[in-house]
């Protein structure tokens, strides 16, 4: 679907309108009417560009900033839900439980062991990559620079036990 600048612009309009928080939730007839195209035009093109729904855009926009909310740790799963827009705690939790494969409160727990990477509080990244910054140069290497791997004692084992077998089994043919 070839699509003109114009419509491009509108329907990066109405992405960005969908990935807001409203007090008061837009239709998508209002979100289509901002892109200036008809609601059923407008749905089938958003998909088309963006991969999914004006709908599925809206939940999982969502849920990404219930997920930085609850990994914030300042609120309790209760505001997270109004704060991102549902009305119903029920709903909230049970989506979020399926999108993300746990519970909001547990996600909570989760998020507080991981180490906040410094200047990026709102991101999570697991304590081993925070920790990476403070390793020297060389501990990135890639294959190609890094010297080849002495063998380990269990394939030293290994090769000494086939040579001791190829050993006997020639030994047992010259005689």
């Amino acid at each position: 679907m070839l699509l003109s600048r114009q419509s491009f612009h509108g329907l990066c309009r109405a992405r960005d309108l969908l990935y807001e928080i409203h007090e008061s939730t837009l239709s998508i007839r209002d979100v289509a009417r901002e892109a200036g195209i008809s609601p059923f035009h407008f749905i089938r093109q958003f998909e088309a560009v963006f991969g999914v729904t004006p709908h599925q855009f809206r939940i999982q926009s969502r849920l990404e900033r219930a997920r930085l909310l609850l990994a914030q740790g300042h609120h309790s799963v209760t505001d997270v839900c109004l704060e991102v827009g549902f009305s119903s705690l029920g709903s909230f939790s049970d989506l979020f439980a399926r999108r993300v494969g746990m519970a909001p409160s547990a996600y909570q727990r989760k998020a507080r062991t991981l180490v906040p990477v410094m200047g990026v509080p709102q991101e999570l990244f697991p304590g081993c990559l925070s920790l990476m910054a403070y390793l020297p140069v060389s501990a990135f290497r890639n294959f190609q620079e890094a010297p080849a791997p002495l063998p380990s004692l269990e394939y030293a084992a290994k090769e000494s036990i086939h040579a001791n077998q190829a050993h006997q089994h020639h030994g047992q043919r010259s005689r």
